[in-house]
């Protein structure tokens, strides 16, 4: 975020990726919306991108690049953004996505580091896309499995932030996106900017319906380097299904936001996003920080 004097202050965020679908048009939605998040998961609002873009030479027909390029544009144009140009540069592997600058007004940025004991935890997306995209990878995904995460990648986290920005001050005392880092990485990163403990309810915790049964054979990468760097600060506090704590780890492409709201709040704000078309679902809340613990993960 930068600031100046007068008016609100800038956002800036870039985010690239190779695909994880077969759908050039969807590849470029998926990818604008997960760039658009970080402003959106701040209180922000987007309003300018330039795309990020590299390409293998005399492999792809125009068309597919093309399709890339107005799946971006597409859904840039839904968010309300202008895109100004971009850069392309030749590489033996795809990669697409978006620089983006938003406003803010710095007096209600939104960030991981406010979280209080006696919060409610709320999560607007379910989780499983990397799940599922590895296993899309493979031929393994079930079709309707594989709609469901594509339609919730390409949902943008606009609502959930424009119902955010119209409440109350102080209600929701932070807010993250879930991507890269799965749900257990960002959580733990919202405990030790906060100096909490944020509590999950496993069972509480919306997933794609089929992901966890999937997770045991289609972990990628990012899963397994999420449980190596944040899991000696995860705690279970009972038995927990593998499939289902692999889920929590799982890397997301375009996640939904964990909000942090304020105690006796929890009811008035999901139904703020409710009404916005926002299936918010209340996950746990934050207790004291006490140690190395970052999260701890209830049946």
């Amino acid at each position: 975020m930068y600031r100046w004097e007068g008016g609100p202050a800038l956002v800036q965020t870039v985010d690239f990726f190779t695909p994880i679908v077969d759908d050039p048009y969807v590849y470029g939605q998926i990818a604008a919306a997960n760039a658009l998040s970080d402003v959106y998961a701040m209180g922000g609002t987007p309003l300018t991108a330039l795309a990020v873009a590299a390409f293998p030479t005399g492999v792809l027909d125009p068309g597919t690049i093309q399709a890339i390029f107005r799946g971006g544009l597409d859904k840039l144009r839904e968010a309300g953004v202008s895109l100004l140009g971009g850069h392309t540069v030749q590489d033996q592997e795809i990669k697409f996505g978006y620089a983006v600058t938003g406003a803010i007004d710095p007096a209600r940025v939104l960030t991981n580091a406010g979280a209080a004991p006696g919060d409610e935890l709320f999560l607007t997306k379910p989780l499983g896309t990397g799940i599922v995209g590895t296993a899309i990878k493979f031929g393994r995904a079930p079709a309707a499995l594989q709609a469901a995460a594509v339609r919730s990648m390409c949902t943008l986290n606009r609502a959930a932030a424009e119902t955010l920005r119209a409440l109350e001050p102080g209600l929701v005392h932070a807010c993250t996106d879930i991507t890269g880092f799965g749900l257990l990485g960002h959580a733990s990163e919202m405990a030790a900017a906060s100096g909490v403990v944020l509590a999950i309810d496993a069972h509480a915790v919306p997933t794609f319906e089929g992901a966890a049964d999937l997770a045991l054979e289609n972990r990628s990468a990012g899963l397994e380097s999420n449980r190596a760097w944040f899991g000696t600060g995860v705690e279970l506090a009972g038995p927990v299904d593998e499939g289902r704590l692999a889920v929590l780890f799982d890397p997301q492409t375009s996640g939904g936001l964990l909000l942090a709201v304020a105690s006796g709040a929890g009811r008035a704000v999901a139904r703020a996003l409710a009404d916005a078309g926002v299936a918010a679902a209340r996950i746990g809340g934050v207790v004291p920080g006490r140690g190395v613990v970052r999260v701890v993960v209830r049946p």
